[in-house]
């Protein structure tokens, strides 16, 4: 069999498995999330999230609204060197984005925000 004919079997073969991937992923949420930073944070966002009513005054005075927290919680950077990871029940992070820094505490079943600090 020439060289040409395998080619065109081969590329044949692949287009129409690319077909049938792109069929069955299409409308699936699919993602991946193979860093520890990208791991944390979809693991956070996908916990029912606790606001502690100490901090509403400290959200105010930054004037930090709920989809700027919730954009943090899923596009922020863990800092893991100020965060709390060797804890045996509720781990706590340290997550910056933009000019603050969220800490937030992730239990198994939800998780709650402790404190927003300015970074400046």
């Amino acid at each position: 069999m020439k060289f040409i004919h395998r080619l065109g079997f081969y590329l044949g073969g692949f287009s129409i498995g690319l077909i049938f991937l792109a069929f069955f992923l299409s409308g699936k949420k699919t993602s991946c999330a193979y860093g520890p930073n990208a791991r944390v944070l979809k693991n956070i966002s996908t916990k029912s999230l606790i606001i502690n009513p100490k901090i509403q005054s400290q959200l105010e005075a930054l004037k930090i609204d709920s989809l700027t927290l919730d954009k943090a919680l899923k596009k922020g950077n863990v800092d893991f060197n100020k965060s709390e990871t060797k804890l045996d029940s509720c781990k706590r992070y340290t997550i910056a984005y933009n000019t603050f820094e969220i800490f937030v505490e992730n239990c198994e079943i939800n998780a709650t925000i402790l404190s927003v600090n300015s970074k400046e």
